[in-house]
């Protein structure tokens, strides 16, 4: 019984270290204002006007205001052979449908957070990637809806594109709540499609897999193990490890923040 009892001390420890751990040093201004928070350019993508072949990037940035303590907001961007501008498909609260596409900026700060960009796509990858994500588009489930926790959101949608889109193969961080979000399912393959998910609503669950570790979720809240960058997953804080997680492929130029 003292074991038992130890045990859930030490599992609501982690559960809370995390998030209290980011409110203090994490950076994030729980008292921002939208209209003035920062949206500068990080340089994390390739210059559509240097860059005539496709591009398809995934990102992350931690969450508005005090959600940022807890979670990340993620997006898609592309840009199809020879454009001239980005499209950015992604969930936010305030829209209707919640679901948007439209030409913007890759790597801007979202509302004061800077963005993590996990993984770049160029040339004949992307371009089958681009015709995927145009196809499965119009079919996802929850356009109409939005809900911060547990879902469906902005993590929601991106890792139900990446179920839908081989191509990308990316792992969103574990600090994107509502990504285990599976509505009236409750089994499916990861979204990397290399391994398996149990989730009820996205509030309990647990996850194995090659790009995905292990994860246990509770609350929406998840602890785990990252193999590929040889680190630990903790609540709101994300991955701590060895090495960084994400994906450059395919003949992609030098990004404008690796050629500074």
């Amino acid at each position: 019984m003292r074991k038992l009892s130890l045990g859930l001390l030490l599992l609501t420890l982690l559960l809370i270290g995390g998030p209290l751990y980011m409110w203090q040093f994490g950076g994030i201004d729980t008292r921002g204002d939208w209209r003035s928070a920062d949206r500068t350019i990080a340089g994390l993508a390739p210059a559509p006007s240097e860059t005539p072949a496709a591009v398809v990037q995934v990102y992350s940035a931690r969450a508005f205001n005090w959600r940022g303590i807890f979670a990340v907001h993620a997006w898609v961007a592309t840009k199809p052979e020879n454009a001239d501008s980005y499209t950015l498909h992604q969930v936010t609260g305030w829209g209707r449908p919640a679901l948007s596409s439209r030409v913007g900026t890759p790597d801007r700060a979202w509302f004061g957070s800077q963005p993590t960009l996990h993984a770049t796509l160029c040339g004949s990858e992307a371009e089958s990637a681009i015709a995927r994500i145009e196809a499965v588009l119009p079919k996802y489930p929850y356009r109409e809806h939005y809900r911060a926790w547990p879902g469906p959101n902005s993590n929601t949608f991106v890792a139900w594109l990446i179920r839908e889109v081989p191509e990308l193969d990316v792992a969103l961080p574990s600090s994107a709540i509502g990504k285990d979000y599976l509505g009236g399912s409750v089994l499916a393959a990861t979204p990397s499609g290399t391994g398996v998910q149990l989730s009820l609503a996205g509030v309990l669950g647990a996850a194995a897999g090659l790009r995905e570790g292990l994860e246990l979720n509770i609350g929406g809240l998840v602890l785990g193990i990252d193999p590929t960058a040889l680190g630990v997953k903790l609540p709101g804080v994300g991955t701590l490890g060895l090495r960084e997680g994400g994906r450059h492929r395919g003949d992609c130029p030098p990004l404008p923040a690796e050629r500074s």
